[in-house]
């Protein structure tokens, strides 16, 4: 048996995949690593901090899983997007790396529709500027940290300095490129018309390539640090979202994903670059050659949840609360949440937005505050579907994998909300899984990502929308939707009282 890793460098941990050839993964390891908050909507992380937990986490999989080395072919990468890091002459960082949640650039997202105009930023880039992408990084460290910026020779995003130091090449996947607001996503090459806007060296920009090249063999000490072959290939990898669609089988016309974690998303495959979205959602290249998905993000998902639990119910696990909501009614008598508790995406990009209950009455109690905050995190999912629908995408079902996957308590409610049969997967990995797909690919275990999906993703269950809830959420839905421009100005006028 042969087999490859697949590298998920998320925001908390790392986590490594071996996965042999049927698609099993036979063995997983993480390591978490450090957040820095060191001002208002700061978010930093040391990339040294990723590359050494790495590190760890491939050591201690070799060990555990009893693989010789030589039957470990290969490894690819999944990443969070947008973060920024900065190498200078010597390939080393200048500084922690600015992440995706990272908050402090909307005076340089406000300059840049400006001054490139948001029509000419939507032709070219296909996105909105907002806090999390990357370019309004580079800005804000050309702008208030000058000395460091002059010392930069190249720009980089987190796993893509990881597989740098493991490799010694430096390169960025389409997929990833995508999400800097840098990129021509239809010619798939860097937007020289935005680099001149903004002063920008073309010298600072990595070589593109595809998702599944091959950028080199593990570099010698690392393969005697880890226990891994020096002969194991290791190819460009994409970012996290596309990478979790792709390890769900998200890779043809018609699929669509719902993914709860810490934030939410939904993501529909979109055959080439031709959908107008104005802006409403993402569009970005996709892992697979060629192609495209459109995606809506909801800031906080899961992470509503979390602090629903360690606010109210601390003492409880997830399950338990899970167990509780079960038993209440739809529509949580008359209780509506709003996750916008760390602001809000799609569709309304908006950081200073807050989240509200309504409906608060004696009678409630706190397991129909719960089930109101899991109903609230599927109605703002549900806003990106509206606008797939009403462009005219095509979603015959979806197919949710994450946290709010593994309960089917929430994934009945996902259907009822949605309107739409919810397909849950019976090996759900996520995006380590799309990794490790990729290097399977590269190395020539299938000839497409498609012909892998099929061998390595298997369906548990689908639920059906039930007619009678879908009715009662369709009339919470249309209220849910006023909340937004009713306390758009009571939430923005809050910020001062902080």
């Amino acid at each position: 048996m042969e087999y490859v890793l697949g590298v998920d460098l998320g925001t908390s941990a790392v986590k490594v995949l071996l996965v042999d050839q049927k698609g099993k993964v036979t063995a997983e390891c993480s390591r978490d690593y450090p957040l820095y908050h060191e001002g208002p909507g700061y978010s930093e992380q040391d990339p040294d901090d990723w590359v050494r937990e790495t590190k760890v986490a491939l050591t201690d999989l070799v060990k555990q899983s009893g693989v010789l080395p030589d039957q470990i072919k290969g490894l690819s990468f999944s990443g969070q997007m947008h973060g920024l890091i900065l190498l200078d002459e010597q390939m080393q960082p200048l500084r922690r790396a600015i992440l995706w949640n990272d908050t402090r650039t909307s005076e340089e997202c406000r300059e840049i529709e400006e001054r490139l105009g948001l029509k000419t930023l939507l032709d070219i880039a296909k996105n909105r500027a907002l806090e999390g992408f990357t370019l309004p990084k580079l800005l804000w460290v050309k702008k208030h940290e000058p000395e460091l910026f002059k010392k930069a020779s190249v720009f980089l995003l987190p796993k893509d300095y990881v597989r740098y130091c493991l490799t010694g090449h430096i390169a960025m996947d389409l997929s990833d490129a995508a999400g800097t607001l840098l990129l021509d996503v239809a010619a798939k090459k860097w937007s020289d018309e935005i680099a001149k806007t903004f002063g920008l060296d073309p010298s600072l920009f990595p070589p593109l390539v595809e998702s599944e090249a091959y950028i080199g063999d593990l570099n010698k000490k690392v393969a005697e640090e880890t226990g891994l072959s020096v002969h194991m290939k290791v190819f460009a990898g994409g970012a996290d979202n596309a990478c979790g669609a792709t390890g769900s089988g998200i890779l043809s016309p018609g699929k669509t994903m719902c993914s709860i974690g810490t934030s939410g998303v939904v993501l529909s495959y979109e055959e080439n670059d031709e959908r107008d979205f104005n802006g409403k959602l993402h569009y970005f290249n996709h892992a697979k050659k060629n192609s495209f998905y459109s995606m809506g993000v909801t800031l906080a998902a899961g992470y509503s949840l979390g602090w629903f639990r360690k606010t109210f119910a601390a003492e409880q696990s997830f399950d338990h609360i899970i167990a509780n909501i079960s038993e209440v009614p739809c529509g949580s008598k008359g209780l509506l949440f709003t996750p916008y508790i760390v602001g809000e995406r799609t569709p309304h990009a908006d950081s200073q937005i807050r989240g509200s209950f309504l409906g608060v009455d004696a009678t409630h109690t706190r397991w129909d505050f719960a089930r109101s905050v899991i109903e609230g995190i599927t109605f703002s999912l549900n806003e990106s579907i509206k606008i797939m629908k009403e462009s005219g995408q095509t979603i015959t079902s979806i197919l949710s994998i994450g946290g709010g996957a593994k309960s089917e308590t929430w994934l009945q409610i996902q259907a009822d909300v949605f309107n739409t049969p919810v397909v849950q997967l019976q090996n759900e990995q996520g995006p380590g899984l799309g990794a490790a797909m990729l290097a399977a690919v590269g190395c020539g275990w299938f000839d497409s990502l498609e012909a892998c999906a099929d061998a390595f993703i298997e369906t548990e269950k689908t639920l059906e929308p039930i007619q009678e809830n879908v009715e009662r959420y369709e009339e919470l839905f249309a209220l849910y939707q006023q909340v937004y421009p009713q306390s758009q100005a009571i939430s923005h006028g809050l910020q001062h009282f902080k």
